[in-house]
C-alpha cells in the first residue's frame, strides 16, 4: 500500500548522510531516466543537424608543408655569430610566421602560381548558405545605383587582390612546439590545388628570403660606396694637410720625427760620450801626474800602466831591463859587495834606465793632458749646442699640438675608411651567396581525404552536444518541477500527512464537465466487466472503490478512512470535507468513492454535493434530481425527499439540482442557519457525513463551510497542481490546514511513478507487491 504512517516522520541517520551528500548519483540517474525522452529528442535533433551539415557542407582538403628556419645554412658564408638567447629565437620565429601570413607574400604566391586565373580558387563551389547570401547581395547590388563598370586592368588587379585574400584566409601558419620548424597548411576544395599552393608558398618564402638578402646587400653596397668615396676624399685632404703643416714649420725629419727633437737627441748622446771621455782622460792625466810628481825613482816603481790606456811597450821594455839590471846588481852585491866595479856599473846602468822611464812617463802625461783638455772643450761645446737646440725645440712643441690634431683627424678618417672598405667588400661578396636561412624539410603531398568536414568527429561532437543540450534541458525541467510527484514531496513541501496515490481512471469525460447528464447507470455487472482502458460512465465512477475492493484505488481510500478514524475517533458523527485547490482535480470522484467505501463497510454514510457552482458529484447520477441540497437548506423540502440511495453500496447521496448553479451567494447559503439546522438534524441518522466542497482558490464556499467540518481530505492532482498554490492556500487558511487529515494525489500515472521516487522508496518497489491489487475497475494498471 503506497502511503505513509500517521506518526511524525522520523529522520534516520542514513537519510541525513544522503541529504548531506554533495552529489547523489542515484537521484541523478533517476532524473536522467525520467527525462530520457527529452534527452533523446535533443540527441536526435543534434545528430540530424550534424547529418544535414555533413550532407550540405563542401569537402575541404588540407596540404601541409614544413619549413626549418636554420642559421647554420649560412655559417660558411658569414662570420661566426654569438649564440642567440631564447627570446631572440622566439622573436625570429614569430617574425617568420608573420612574413608567411603577410599580404606581400600572398601576392607573390598569386603571381608565381598565376592563381588569379584559377577559377577553383577565385570562385570556389558555394554551399546553399553562400548561394543565398550571394543572391541577396546581387539583388542589393541591382537596386543600388553604382558607378561605371571597372576596366580590364582594374578587374585583373581586383582578381589578384581577391586571390591573395582567399589565400590568406585559407592559410594556417604556426610554430611546431618550441622548435625552429614552421608548419604551413593550405585549405581548398581541390586536393591538387591545396598541394600546389602549399608548395608555391614554400618556394616563394625561400625566394623572398634570398631576394631580401640580395636587396639588403645591394642597398648596403650602394650606400657604402658613397660613404667610401666621401671618406677617401676627406682622408686624403687630412693627410695632405699634415704634410703641408710639417713643411711649413720645418717639422720634417728622415726618421719621421721633429728635426729639433732629432738634433737634441743626437747632441745628448754625444754629450754623454764626451763627458765619459773627459772623465776618463782626466783620471789618466791625474794618475800619471801623481807618478811624475814623486820623482824618477818613485816613477820607476809606479810605472805600471794598463795596456788598454795607451801604447806603452817602451815603458814596459824599460821596466823589464830595469828589473833585470836590478836583479844582477843584487846578485853582484851579494857576491862581491857594493864596491865591486861591476856592481857600480850595473847601478849606473840602472839609473840610466830609470831616467829613461821617467822621461817616457812625463811625455805620456803630457799627451794625457792634451787629451783631457780636448775632451773638456768638446763637452763644453756640446752643452752650448744642446742649449741652442733646446730653445728651438720648445718652439717646435707648440707647433706639434696642431700637428697632432691634424694627424689624429687624418688617422681617424683613414681608420674609418678602412672599416667601411672592409664592410663594402663583405657586402659585395654576400651578394653572390645564394643561401637562405631556411629550407623545406617536409614537402606538401596530395591530400587523400578531406580534412573538413570530419564526419566521425562531427557526429561524435553532435552526440556530445545533443547529450549536453538534453542534459541541460532535463536539468532545467527538473528545476522547474513545481508539482507533487511523490509522497515525500507532499510531506516536504506541505508538512501534511500523505494518504496515498489514486491511479488515473481511463475515462474520456471530465467529472466537472458541463456536458448533459450521462445515460442511465450501468448495472453492477457491467461496471465490473468494463475492460481496462475503455471510457467508463459517470455513474460507474462513483463505484470504483466498491466494485474493485482489492484495487490500489480502494486501498488508498481505506488508508484515508483509517486516518480519519484515528484523528476523529472522539466524534459521534464525523463531518469530512473533500476539497482541492483548483477545479478538475477529481475531488468529486474521490468524495463519492470514499463515501461509497465507508457505506460498503456498514457505516451509515451520507455524501453531500456542496459544490453549488459546479456540482460534479450530482452529474455522476443517472438522472437530474428535482430537488437537492439548496431546497433542503431553504427548508422547501425534507432531506429524505431529496436524498438518493445507491443500491450497491447503500450509500445515501444528497445531490444538487442543475438549476441551483446560478445562485449568487453560495457561501452565505452554506454558512446559513438552515445548513446548521440540517446538519444537526441528521447527525443522529448517519455516522459519517462526506461533503464535496468547491475548490479553495476560485471561491470561498469551503472557507464558509469550515466551522461545520471535523476534518478535510485534500485532493491534489498528480503532476498538475502547482505546489506553490497549495502552500499558499494552506498558509492563508490555517483553520483548514489544522483540520486537514491528509493529502491524496489523484490521477496518478502509476507507470511513471517510479521514475520520480528516490532509490529504495516504496514507489520503486511496486512490482514486488503488485499481486496484492486487482485492477478490474477500469483503473490504469501499473507497469
Amino acid at each position: 500500500m503506497d502511503q505513509v504512517n500517521f506518526r511524525p516522520r522520523t529522520i534516520f541517520p542514513s537519510e541525513t548522510r544522503d541529504n548531506d551528500t554533495f552529489i547523489d548519483l542515484d537521484k541523478l540517474w533517476a532524473a536522467a531516466i525520467r527525462r530520457l525522452s527529452v534527452i533523446v529528442i535533443c540527441l536526435i535533433a543534434t545528430v540530424a543537424l550534424a547529418g544535414l551539415y555533413l550532407f550540405t557542407a563542401k569537402p575541404i582538403y588540407t596540404a601541409l608543408t614544413q619549413i626549418l628556419i636554420d642559421d647554420n645554412l649560412s655559417r660558411y658564408a658569414e662570420d661566426e655569430q654569438d649564440s642567440q638567447t631564447a627570446q631572440q629565437i622566439d622573436n625570429r620565429m614569430s617574425s617568420a610566421v608573420e612574413i608567411l601570413k603577410s599580404k606581400a607574400l600572398a601576392l607573390r604566391v598569386v603571381d608565381q602560381g598565376k592563381f588569379d586565373q584559377n577559377e577553383m580558387l577565385v570562385n570556389p563551389p558555394q554551399s546553399p548558405v553562400d548561394l543565398a547570401k550571394g543572391a541577396i547581395k546581387s539583388v542589393v547590388t541591382m537596386l543600388t545605383p553604382g558607378g561605371p563598370p571597372p576596366s580590364e586592368e582594374l578587374e585583373r588587379l581586383g582578381r589578384r587582390e581577391k586571390a591573395a585574400a582567399i589565400l590568406q584566409q585559407s592559410l594556417t601558419v604556426e610554430r611546431v612546439g618550441r622548435s625552429s620548424v614552421i608548419a604551413l597548411s593550405v585549405r581548398s576544395p581541390d586536393p591538387q590545388l591545396s598541394a600546389t599552393v602549399a608548395r608555391t608558398y614554400a618556394d616563394s618564402y625561400l625566394t623572398d628570403q634570398l631576394n631580401a638578402n640580395f636587396d639588403a646587400s645591394e642597398k648596403a653596397s650602394l650606400w657604402l660606396q658613397e660613404r667610401l668615396n666621401d671618406l677617401n676624399a676627406r682622408s686624403q685632404q687630412a693627410s695632405l694637410a699634415v704634410e703641408q703643416y710639417k713643411v711649413e714649420h720645418n717639422l720634417v725629419s728622415p726618421r719621421g720625427e721633429l728635426l729639433s727633437a732629432q738634433q737634441l737627441s743626437d747632441l745628448n748622446s754625444q754629450l754623454i760620450v764626451a763627458q765619459a771621455d773627459a772623465a776618463s782622460a782626466s783620471a789618466r792625466y791625474q794618475q800619471y801626474q801623481a807618478i811624475i810628481d814623486k820623482g824618477a825613482e818613485a816613477a820607476v816603481q809606479n810605472a805600471v800602466v794598463s795596456a788598454r790606456d795607451t801604447d806603452n811597450t817602451v815603458i814596459q821594455d824599460l821596466r823589464k831591463r830595469y828589473i833585470a839590471i836590478n836583479d844582477r846588481e843584487q846578485g853582484v852585491v851579494q857576491q862581491f859587495g857594493a864596491d865591486h866595479p861591476q856592481a857600480i856599473a850595473l847601478k849606473a846602468e840602472k839609473n840610466d834606465v830609470s831616467q829613461q822611464i821617467y822621461r817616457e812617463l812625463r811625455q805620456l802625461t803630457g799627451s794625457f793632458r792634451n787629451e783631457f783638455e780636448v775632451a773638456s772643450s768638446r763637452e763644453r761645446s756640446l752643452r752650448e749646442s744642446i742649449e741652442r737646440v733646446a730653445g728651438r725645440d720648445s718652439q717646435a712643441n707648440v707647433s706639434m699640438v696642431q700637428l697632432r690634431e691634424l694627424e689624429q683627424r687624418a688617422t681617424a678618417l683613414k681608420t674609418l675608411y678602412e672599416s667601411y672598405l672592409g664592410r663594402f667588400e663583405e657586402a659585395t661578396q654576400r651578394q653572390s651567396f645564394p643561401i637562405a636561412k631556411a629550407r623545406v624539410i617536409s614537402d606538401a603531398g596530395l591530400p587523400t581525404a578531406p580534412s573538413s568536414p570530419r564526419k566521425t568527429l562531427t557526429m561524435a561532437l553532435s552526440i556530445v552536444l545533443g547529450l549536453l543540450i538534453g542534459g541541460a534541458a532535463a536539468t532545467l525541467l527538473e528545476f522547474r518541477e513545481r508539482f507533487f510527484r511523490t509522497g515525500d514531496d507532499v510531506q516536504d513541501k506541505l508538512g501534511q500527512r500523505f494518504l496515498g496515490y489514486l491511479p488515473k481512471v481511463n475515462t474520456a469525460l471530465a467529472e466537472e464537465s458541463t456536458a448533459p447528464p450521462a445515460p442511465p447507470a450501468a448495472t453492477e455487472g457491467e461496471a465490473a466487466a468494463a475492460p481496462p482502458g475503455n471510457p467508463i460512465s459517470f455513474r460507474r465512477l462513483m463505484r470504483i472503490a466498491v466494485e474493485a475492493p482489492r484495487s490500489h484505488f480502494a486501498e488508498t481510500l481505506r488508508n484515508a478512512k483509517l486516518a480519519c478514524d484515528i484523528m476523529l475517533q472522539d466524534r459521534k458523527c464525523r463531518v469530512i470535507g473533500v476539497v482541492s485547490c483548483l477545479p478538475g482535480e477529481g475531488k468529486s470522484m474521490v468524495a463519492a468513492n470514499f463515501a461509497g467505501l465507508l457505506a460498503s463497510t456498514g457505516v451509515r454514510t451520507l455524501v453531500i454535493d456542496a459544490d453549488l457552482r459546479n456540482p460534479g458529484l450530482s452529474r455522476m447520477l443517472g438522472s437530474e434530481p428535482d430537488v437537492g441540497l439548496v431546497e433542503v437548506i431553504l427548508q422547501k423540502t425534507s432531506w429524505t425527499s431529496a436524498a438518493r440511495v445507491d443500491r450497491r453500496s447503500r450509500l445515501t447521496i444528497l445531490p444538487m439540482t442543475m438549476r441551483s448553479r446560478n445562485l449568487a451567494h453560495t457561501s452565505e447559503l452554506l454558512a446559513s442557519s438552515g445548513m446548521s439546522q440540517f446538519l444537526e438534524s441528521i447527525k443522529e441518522t448517519f455516522d459519517v457525513i462526506v461533503v464535496d466542497l468547491a475548490p479553495l482558490i476560485p471561491v470561498i464556499d469551503a472557507k464558509a463551510f469550515e466551522p461545520y467540518v471535523d476534518g478535510f481530505l485534500f485532493v491534489t492532482e498528480w503532476g498538475v497542481t502547482p505546489a506553490k498554490a497549495v502552500q499558499s492556500v494552506l498558509r492563508s487558511e490555517p483553520q483548514i490546514a489544522s483540520k486537514t487529515v491528509g493529502v491524496i494525489l489523484n490521477k496518478t500515472e502509476m507507470s511513471e511513478l517510479h521514475r520520480y521516487a528516490d532509490p529504495g522508496a516504496p514507489e520503486r518497489l511496486r512490482s514486488s507487491y503488485a499481486s496484492y491489487y486487482k485492477d478490474k475497475e477500469g483503473v490504469a494498471a501499473s507497469r
